[in-house]
């Protein structure tokens, strides 16, 4: 997006839009927000801004639900989110920025995709026990993962609920421990960005400030949680990202042609 008033609106208008979805089902902003920056400004330069505004947004709604957060479930992801995020740090040096953006279209299709086809998640079950020889494997996986993803893409939310839905974690513990981790993983790969020099970006800064319609976004989305309709904002959201996903898919192609 360029610096006109035009690109600036519709800069804002996304961010707005990602994080009134954070606010309503407690994920999903940077699945809404990356693959739509990225068509005009760098993957490298869309991530680290995203997850700037992600752990203050996060922090905002983790606060108005932190009673309901299952700190037993999501601790149990740390030892292979550490592994994994500076997995992608290694990663994310050798990637291709075209290859590494349909990557991301085929990640948020898949996402969007599995979303519309599984059962809400309100009925999701309680888990049955990890048998004892592999209890910590699952969560050493999961973690693994979520710090992969987030490094590259900053878009691991999807990989953090199904780890709570595996748990059977009620959905309302699922919408409140979901931004709390996320805060803690999004701080973790920005320390790494910050030690790796990838945010020493001029441009990065000034960009930050849309944080403030993010907050904005969040309380407004929250506010409205209780009032609409679960399963069709969650078929729109699904819709939405499949057709952000394309997008992407589309665009990287052109730059490989």
């Amino acid at each position: 997006m360029d610096s006109s008033f035009t690109g600036l609106l519709g800069v804002g208008a996304v961010v707005l839009l990602g994080y009134a979805v954070l606010g309503l089902t407690g994920f999903g902003s940077a699945l809404v927000i990356v693959p739509l920056l990225a068509w005009h400004w760098p993957l490298s330069e869309v991530v680290p801004l995203v997850l700037a505004m992600d752990v203050a947004a996060s922090l905002l709604l983790g606060r108005l639900n932190l009673r309901q957060v299952r700190w037993d479930v999501v601790l149990p992801l740390w030892p292979g989110l550490l592994l994994g995020a500076l997995l992608g740090l290694w990663v994310g040096r050798l990637a291709q920025p075209a290859w590494a953006m349909a990557a991301l279209g085929l990640y948020v299709v898949w996402v969007g995709v599995r979303a519309l086809r599984a059962p809400p998640v309100a009925e999701a079950t309680a888990a049955p026990p990890e048998p004892r020889r592999w209890r910590h494997g699952p969560a050493l996986l999961y973690g693994a993962g979520v710090g992969l993803v987030q490094m590259l893409f900053g878009t691991a939310g999807p990989l953090v609920l199904a780890w709570l839905a595996r748990r059977g974690v009620p959905a309302h513990a699922m919408r409140a421990s979901t931004p709390v981790t996320m805060v803690g993983v999004a701080s973790f790969v920005l320390v790494l960005m910050a030690l790796d020099g990838r945010l020493a970006a001029a441009q990065l800064w000034p960009r930050v400030l849309l944080v403030v319609p993010a907050l904005v976004a969040v309380v407004a989305g929250h506010t409205l949680a209780h009032r609409v309709p679960v399963q069709g904002l969650r078929r729109v959201i699904c819709g939405l990202l499949v057709l952000s996903g394309l997008v992407l898919l589309v665009h990287a192609g052109r730059q490989l042609g």
